[in-house]
């Protein structure tokens, strides 16, 4: 069986046959003297990584990833992804981009065997998060950790970030900027105005929040919400010791169809995003707001195999008020009191959430800018979604007013309406990030397009060195090849000069960089071929130079004259 370390050296392998085209090709800028990013991306979990060794493959080198968090901990996975297993198919491919030694199987069998592979239906969450750490390691793949995008703003044709560090604040200029920022990157995660206005904050906190689920052994937990994130953080809640768990939702009973299983095939990952506007429209209002993604049954009897646990339908939630440390929630099926409460109610979608984005977001076109739908098919959820191009980009509100927003990429969940399944869930990866880097590869070439062809113009090295027969071309080389004095006359003159006063060549670096740049191919030759065709002896070369003319006079016999 083939262990990790010896697929990492079959990756890196197989990433050599892959080499065609071989040059980076962006034109490098700088401005007032400082380098430019061609592109610089925001996260550095799946959808970021994956985008990186993306631009890696089209030979876009100047890129930089960031991320907020510490090694290990971006994305959700580490964080608050609660779910045992990961709910995409385990056979799910995309960031590997086509090369089967780098997907997650790969990974798996290689650490885990072959059979544990066959034995499990889904991969566990933490060793998702495993291959992703592999993934960036044997890419070679650079993180800057702990670094956290703060703004973006134009900044004439490029676009200005200001990055904190943990002892500074940094401007960076970039061509391209990409927001791999996840679900959340379209606006915040949700706990409603109403609900914890008069809650003190260490009575609740949000599914994606950091929660010390050991402080809720022995309390009396509230969860709202029906969706998968609910149920996780009900099912480790339970686990961590809570007295009792209540699961309450305003629908008449628990999701059961996911939506996002339906979507996983090969026209709707690749072409949702070439349907018309309306087409779109009523795609993602069925699939958003009509069919919330539910748990799945593995997690749903996790909760149930505790007699603490209870989920009530029909039980929207009208108030919470906090009473001697304990929040009193008044709901359509009564009145309940928890010690805690959770709230599962997902994302709102709202780009002036987003404090990087506060200098520009007014320019910024949702899709209540440029689609009106029908009468009784409107949905102030979609509405508030960005309406991006063909390739994330984002659009103007007003057509000429902000340009630059054409340099700003969304690759995150708020980018379903425009472009379908793509942007932060696992399955549509392997079509998104085709698609990001596909764009901004062809952004970078259009841009300096002119470059490129005065470059083309001025391009004078040739293939054809010779319009000699090949014939005569080799007596002529092997001729110079064996002649002492011609050859002395080839070598580098710095080599021979130490060589006549007995002294070892040098191998320091200067000397080999003025040696590479003063070589010509000729001399280059005779270097290759002298150490094998130039005898030490007057005999031995007598010898040779009788063997080489009895060649030459034998080809001219095979191939006539001319050959």
């Amino acid at each position: 069986m083939m262990g990790v370390t010896q697929l990492s050296k079959r990756v890196r392998h197989e990433l050599t046959y892959l080499g065609y085209p071989p040059r980076a090709w962006t034109v490098p800028r700088s401005r007032d003297g400082i380098p430019v990013l061609d592109v610089l991306i925001v996260g550095g979990g799946q959808s970021g990584l994956g985008t990186a060794f993306g631009l890696k493959l089209e030979r876009i080198t100047n890129v930089r990833i960031i991320d907020r968090c510490p090694r290990g901990f971006e994305g959700p996975w580490r964080r608050f992804a609660r779910m045992r297993e990961i709910r995409t198919p385990k056979e799910v491919t995309g960031i590997d981009f086509g090369i089967p030694s780098l997907t997650a199987r790969a990974w798996y069998e290689a650490k885990f065997g072959h059979k544990a592979w066959q034995r499990i239906d889904r991969i566990p969450q933490e060793i998702w998060r495993s291959y992703l750490d592999w993934y960036r390691d044997v890419l070679d793949l650079v993180v800057e950790n702990e670094v956290e995008l703060t703004s973006i703003e134009p900044d004439g044709n490029l676009l200005l970030a200001h990055l904190r560090h943990s002892d500074r604040i940094e401007r960076v200029q970039a061509r391209k900027i990409v927001l791999a920022t996840g679900f959340d990157g379209s606006g915040r995660w949700r706990a409603p105005p109403s609900l914890v206005a008069n809650l003190p904050a260490e009575r609740y906190a949000r599914t994606a929040d950091d929660i010390d689920f050991r402080r809720l052994a022995g309390k009396r937990v509230g969860v709202l919400g029906a969706g998968a994130s609910a149920f996780d953080n009900a099912a480790v809640a339970l686990e961590a010791g809570a007295s009792r768990v209540d699961l309450c939702f305003r629908r008449a009973d628990i999701p059961r169809v996911n939506p996002l299983i339906w979507m996983n095939f090969a026209g709707l990952l690749g072409h949702f995003a070439e349907l018309t506007d309306l087409e779109r429209w009523r795609f993602m209002r069925h699939i958003l707001e009509e069919l919330p993604v539910p748990p799945t049954q593995d997690t749903f009897w996790r909760c149930c195999s505790f007699e603490n646990f209870a989920w009530h339908a029909n039980c929207d939630w009208r108030s919470i008020r906090d009473e001697s440390g304990v929040a009193k929630v008044e709901t359509e099926a009564g009145t309940f009191a928890f010690d805690f409460i959770i709230f599962g109610t997902g994302v709102e979608t709202n780009l002036s959430m987003r404090p990087e984005l506060a200098p520009i977001v007014r320019h910024i076109a949702l899709w209540r800018d440029r689609f009106t739908p029908p009468p009784g098919e409107g949905s102030d959820l979609l509405a508030n979604h960005p309406y991006l191009g063909t390739a994330f980009e984002f659009t103007e509100r007003e057509p000429g007013t902000a340009p630059y927003l054409g340099q700003l990429h969304n690759f995150t969940f708020g980018a379903m309406p425009s472009l379908g399944l793509t942007g932060a869930a696992i399955p549509g990866t392997k079509y998104g990030v085709r698609r990001l880097v596909d764009g901004l590869a062809r952004d970078l070439f259009l841009e300096d397009s002119a470059t490129y062809y005065q470059d083309l113009l001025g391009y004078e090295v040739p293939e054809l060195e010779s319009l000699e027969s090949a014939v005569t071309w080799l007596d002529r080389f092997l001729s110079n090849t064996i002649n002492p004095r011609k050859l002395i006359d080839q070598l580098d003159p710095a080599v021979l000069t130490k060589g006549l006063h007995g002294k070892r060549a040098s191998r320091h670096p200067d000397d080999i960089a003025a040696t590479a740049t003063t070589t010509s191919p000729q001399r280059a030759r005779a270097k290759r071929t002298v150490a094998d065709v130039w005898p030490k002896s007057a005999d031995e070369r007598a010898e040779t130079n009788k063997r080489t003319k009895t060649k030459a006079s034998r080809r001219r016999a095979t191939y006539g004259p001319n050959e």
